[in-house]
């Protein structure tokens, strides 16, 4: 009886009650097939083939040779510096390096964002389908997500009427957007993002802009959403576009009365970023060309995929307006896309993800593929998956 009473009393806490990343178990599902032997295709995951630029891995090497220490908990000047030019050459907008914050990947900056900007029992409204991870962080962090299930008549992105719609039914504090967005690759027009930002600042709902696949854009540019306010907080990172995930290093662009509160919590949460990947970072701006070749290997998968699905039996898919996601309808074949996936994997060697990842509603009849490999695989992606579903 006591050691029951004492099991209970370590459980663990309801706060890390938060559904699994599901790509993450496509992930080792795949991995264990590999070790026995078989060949996989992986579009589950969404990694860049590529590694980051020359110029980050050189500036990297030499940084190894000298004493790596603790930064300043906002990052180090230069890369800040370095991070505001990139928002007067690529957007044109002036932003000052002292309401820019380095973080651990764009992961650490949503935990920092949610920390200082919402309070327990807060609501924040995703869209979906939509990142898992974005609105289980909240969860974890006392925060209460609201879904708001996207469609067709707006392609797939939330608007600012239906933002108001669910506030009006239950108030809220907070909407992250993304654009271009995770699974669907879809974007927001400018006018589309400006109408929301505006119309949720006036309800006094705070806007989170999820920025970490600006630069993968193919139909036309993606907008930043500090065009529209200076009160909005924007995350981005180097791990997509610079190819570097592993790297695990980001940052967020903050107002500037959230500068100060989220330097506190960066003090005590992680003292600061990894000194070597802020030194890399900074040097990755340098090797846009080379970024610039890897996104036109995306463009040719990404044509690939548009114009082979079809022909194959998967003829409907969501606009595939940037990222390198496609997010595929396979309705006519199932009803359960986890099943669907796991079937994919073992019997076609092809890994992707199952649509339930990212949407509760309706992700049972979609799966999502990254088309971030080499186009060799896409190829063999496309003979594997055609001749499966013929069988």
């Amino acid at each position: 009886m006591m050691l029951d009473a004492a099991k209970r009393l370590f459980s663990a806490s309801r706060r890390s009650e938060v559904p699994p990343f599901m790509v993450m178990d496509v992930v080792a599902a795949a991995a264990r097939l590999e070790e026995e032997g078989r060949r996989v295709i992986h579009m589950e995951v969404g990694q860049p083939a590529a590694p980051a630029p020359a110029q980050a891995l050189a500036a990297a090497r030499e940084a190894l040779g000298g004493r790596l220490a603790y930064t300043e908990s906002l990052g180090i000047r230069p890369l800040r510096e370095r991070i505001a030019r990139h928002y007067r050459d690529t957007y044109g907008l002036d932003v000052s390096p002292d309401r820019i914050v380095v973080t651990t990947g764009s992961s650490a900056g949503f935990i920092f964002a949610y920390l200082a900007a919402f309070n327990p029992g807060d609501r924040v409204a995703f869209a979906v389908p939509g990142y898992p991870p974005s609105r289980h962080i909240l969860s974890a962090l006392g925060g209460e997500p609201a879904l708001i299930e996207t469609g067709a008549g707006t392609r797939y992105a939330l608007t600012g009427e239906e933002l108001l719609a669910s506030h009006r039914r239950l108030p809220l504090n907070g909407v992250l957007v993304a654009s271009p967005a995770n699974p669907t690759g879809t974007m927001m027009t400018p006018d589309a993002l400006s109408k929301l930002v505006g119309m949720a600042e006036d309800a006094g709902i705070r806007v989170i802009s999820d920025e970490i696949y600006h630069g993968l854009d193919y139909t036309f540019p993606a907008e930043t959403a500090l065009r529209f306010s200076s009160d909005v907080i924007v995350a981005n990172s180097f791990s997509k576009y610079f190819c570097m995930t592993g790297w695990r290093i980001g940052w967020l662009v903050v107002p500037e009365d959230l500068v100060r509160p989220i330097d506190r919590l960066q003090q005590n949460l992680a003292i600061s970023v990894p000194t070597l990947s802020q030194v890399a970072a900074q040097a990755a701006f340098d090797g846009r060309a080379e970024m610039e070749e890897v996104k036109h290997g995306y463009e040719r998968n990404r044509r690939l995929l548009v114009e082979a699905l079809p022909r194959i039996g998967l003829a409907t898919f969501l606009p595939v307006d940037g990222a390198f996601y496609l997010y595929a309808d396979v309705s006519d074949y199932t009803a359960d896309s986890l099943a669907f996936a796991k079937e994919m994997l073992e019997q076609a060697g092809v890994a992707v993800t199952p649509g339930v990842d990212f949407d509760p509603f309706r992700g049972n009849r979609f799966i999502r593929l990254c088309y971030a490999g080499a186009e060799s695989e896409m190829h063999e992606a496309i003979e594997r998956i055609g001749r499966w579903l013929r069988r």
